[in-house]
């Protein structure tokens, strides 16, 4: 694949190598690695940092995704300076 191509489709990573993948089987892996540091680590091991340029909405969903779904409060943005 061209380092320049657009991907069409989620990779996954299998033996060193990327394969494409259904968007289910690709959210599953990501969902089982967050599983696996939160276990392993605990969910503060989580950081989540946002845009200031972003909207109210968008900042507001990825505060309530790191505390409600993550379990860290780990928040941060560049809103403050």
């Amino acid at each position: 694949m061209d380092r320049y191509t657009r991907l069409t489709e989620p990779m996954i990573r299998e033996g060193g190598r990327l394969r494409a993948a259904s968007w289910d089987e690709a959210l599953d892996r990501a969902a089982e690695g967050f599983r696996r540091v939160r276990d392993l680590h605990g969910a503060e091991a989580f950081g989540l940092f946002s845009c200031s340029k972003a909207t109210n909405e968008v900042n507001y969903l990825a505060q309530k995704f790191a505390r409600a779904v993550l379990g860290s409060n780990n928040v941060d943005s560049c809103n403050r300076t």
